[in-house]
Order: C-alpha cells, then sequence, then structure tokens
C-alpha cells in the first residue's frame, strides 16, 4: 500500500470548502428522530421542510420517485439534517455495523458518560459493548463507547479522562 504523502510534489491541492455544513441522516421516523435529537441530545430545532416528487429532489439525491420531509437540528456547534423518506416504496432500513462499508458514526464529547448511557438507553440506544478506557498516549484515561439507535445509526460518546492533580 501506498502511503498518502501530503503537498509531494506533484500531488494536487484539496477541494477549497469554506467550512462544513451539517450532517445528513437518514431514518426511519423524522419524529422519532426529532425527539431523540432535541429532547434527548439538546439540539435545538430550525425548521422542517417537506418535499414531494420532482425532477429536483430526485436529481439531488439519486432516487427515482424520492419524496421527503427533513428536519435540520443544531447543537453543540454542529447541524444534523434528519430525513425521512415517503417515498419510493422500496427503502429499507439498513443497520451497518462499524466494520461495514459505508456505516458512519459522530462522535459528541459527554461530561458525565454513564449518565448519558441511562439517558439514551431510555430513548432504545444502546451500546454496542462497554465503554473502553485508553491506556496511555495523549487521550490516557478517555472512556469512550459506540451506541446504535433503533435505525441503525451510530454516535460515540466520549468523556475526558479526570484532571490528574
Amino acid at each position: 500500500m501506498t502511503a498518502l504523502v501530503p503537498n509531494a510534489p506533484g500531488a494536487k491541492a484539496p477541494v477549497a470548502i469554506s467550512r462544513v455544513e451539517h450532517t445528513g441522516i437518514t431514518v426511519s421516523s423524522l419524529q422519532d428522530a426529532f425527539e431523540f435529537w432535541v429532547n434527548v441530545l439538546g439540539f435545538e430545532h430550525l425548521y422542517t421542510w417537506t418535499f414531494g416528487n420532482s425532477p429536483f429532489i430526485e436529481n439531488l439525491v439519486g432516487v427515482e420517485g424520492a419524496e421527503m420531509s427533513l428536519a435540520m437540528v443544531e447543537g453543540y456547534g454542529h447541524r444534523v439534517e434528519l430525513l425521512e423518506y415517503r417515498a419510493p416504496a422500496d427503502r429499507k432500513i439498513v443497520k451497518p455495523r462499524s466494520c461495514d462499508v459505508g456505516s458512519v458514526h459522530l462522535g459528541l464529547y459527554v461530561d458525565d458518560l454513564d449518565a448519558a448511557l441511562a439517558r439514551v438507553a431510555e430513548a432504545g440506544w444502546l451500546p454496542v459493548a462497554e465503554p473502553q478506557t485508553v491506556q496511555g498516549g495523549e487521550r490516557d484515561g478517555m472512556r469512550l463507547i459506540y451506541v446504535r439507535g433503533p435505525d441503525g445509526v451510530t454516535i460515540e460518546f466520549m468523556q475526558m479522562a479526570p484532571k490528574r492533580r
């Protein structure tokens, strides 16, 4: 495997990105997702839009017959776009494992990992295993865990190590 070397002779310049706008997550129920992201995680609801089938939506998302509603929520310096498709009829719920290509997760710092786990469990988001603690290095003592929601969406909760005296 060839190692990537930034700024190597002959390397092309990266895309000029000005900022990250949002992360989009397709969900089975916009109402359930909204309940979780706003009432459990504390994000703020910015707006909800509904799109019937049109060439614009079909061409944007690359899905023939697409119809959807979306809610944009924002919290902690990041926006999450929650999308519920009502069409086409053959859409699926896919629950990839972390190792499956296409799997994505969102990492969130929390002050109290155990309290966060208890709260999200009430909403049906469950850990994939026990919390792990980093041993050594710059993140020594940090606690980490992946939780997965009913639609297969994964969030990583991270708790910084207690300050050493």
